[in-house]
């Protein structure tokens, strides 16, 4: 076992430790991406986070856009944030829900006073923010204090033998040291459900874990649709996983052995240290960015055939085993571990690289994600707008 690194973070005033330091431009609805996006250009290295949606949803629809937007604001990643909507009292209702974290927000409403002005009065708040943010120190803190979070994509049969083992190593290590872990991609659990049921701690999680994947299957099964194309992708039968039953073993895999205390809503965060469910499409950009909605902080990304994704506020460590995309797509990964397929190295091993990269990554190292400026930023909407 390799000696632990000493790790370092940014502690929010609510106690949440983050591992990046953004100052994020939030827009409500998609009609304010365009100021939103003009006041990070007037700002520059304050993050806007423009997406499509906002607009005439309801139920829990809305709850759920309500529910990552705040969940986003608060993020640990993030040291405080400009709210900008369209209309008023949505957009207070985001600021009042970031403000229950203690960090710094302020929102602007269009309506009544066009992008420009909106747009010079939020670019005067993010430079305050920005310079504020810019002496907030990092400080040492626990692994217990990190919240973890996993999903894998364009997966192969390398994924679930090499990659997704290495990521378990470290999920089971996580949690054997107090800290806490995120695994969701519903859909992506079909055939093998049961073994995460049966990990849940008591039956209040295993019936909420239960009613989260039951309620998603009915619904995909409600469409008459075939999903072979989707589920698995053409990617994934490229890489000779032929059925759902298939890719999810590997997605199971990756969650290592631990006991699941927690079935969380998407975009919910925990409330107690260990390893959690998250109820989430499989779709990466949605997955991702509901899991840093519910606090992640980073993310561990096993792949196969090679997916690019990245995310805003979450840095992505994209793993893989797979020797052909180690080579091909290096730009894009951060951990190789196909020498657990190819050159004989032991699990231990590769787990202890993993365990490495993912220190270095909290204590600051970029990831190839984000150096090639990968944001991927997706809102997950359940059903038609009024």
């Amino acid at each position: 076992m390799a000696k632990q690194r000493g790790l370092t973070g940014f502690r929010r005033e609510n106690g949440a430790v983050g591992v990046r330091n953004h100052v994020a431009i939030l827009p409500v609805d998609d009609l304010s991406n365009a100021a939103a996006e003009c006041v990070a250009a007037h700002v520059p290295g304050t993050l806007a986070l423009p997406h499509a949606f906002g607009r005439l949803q309801f139920g829990e629809d809305l709850e759920l856009t309500f529910r990552t937007l705040i969940g986003i604001g608060t993020n640990p990643n993030v040291a405080s944030v400009v709210v900008i909507g369209i209309e008023p009292n949505w957009t207070q209702r985001v600021v009042e829900g970031i403000a229950k974290s203690g960090k710094q927000v302020q929102g602007f409403s269009i309506e009544g006073f066009g992008d420009l002005k909106v747009v010079e009065q939020a670019s005067r708040v993010a430079q305050r923010y920005l310079q504020a943010a810019s002496e907030i120190q990092r400080e040492p803190v626990d692994r217990s204090e990190i919240l973890i979070t996993t999903k894998d994509g364009e997966s192969d049969t390398t994924t679930g033998l090499g990659s997704c083992r290495a990521t378990a190593y470290l999920i089971d290590r996580w949690v054997d040291e107090g800290g806490t872990v995120v695994f969701g991609e519903t859909s992506e659990l079909t055939g093998g459900e049961h073994l995460i049921a049966e990990r849940c701690v008591d039956d209040a999680v295993r019936s909420r874990f239960q009613e989260f994947y039951d309620g998603y299957i009915d619904m995909i099964e409600s469409t008459g649709a075939n999903l072979l194309g989707s589920q698995p992708t053409q990617g994934n039968i490229a890489g000779g996983l032929s059925t759902i039953e298939e890719k999810a073993l590997g997605n199971i895999v990756k969650t290592g052995s631990k006991p699941v205390v927690g079935a969380l809503g998407p975009a919910e965060a925990p409330s107690r240290q260990g390893l959690h469910f998250m109820d989430t499409s499989s779709a990466a950009a949605e997955c991702v960015t509901l899991m840093a909605a519910g606090g992640g902080v980073v993310n561990l990304f096993p792949t196969g055939q090679g997916n690019v994704i990245g995310n805003p506020v979450q840095p992505v460590v994209k793993i893989t085993a797979n020797p052909k995309t180690a080579e091909s797509m290096h730009d894009h990964i951060d951990v190789d571990c196909s020498p657990l397929l190819t050159a004989g190295q032991s699990l231990d091993e590769a787990g202890e690289g993993l365990i490495d990269l993912v220190e270095r990554t909290i204590n600051g190292r970029v990831t190839a994600a984000e150096a090639l400026g990968h944001r991927e930023f997706t809102l997950t909407k359940l059903y038609r707008s009024a």
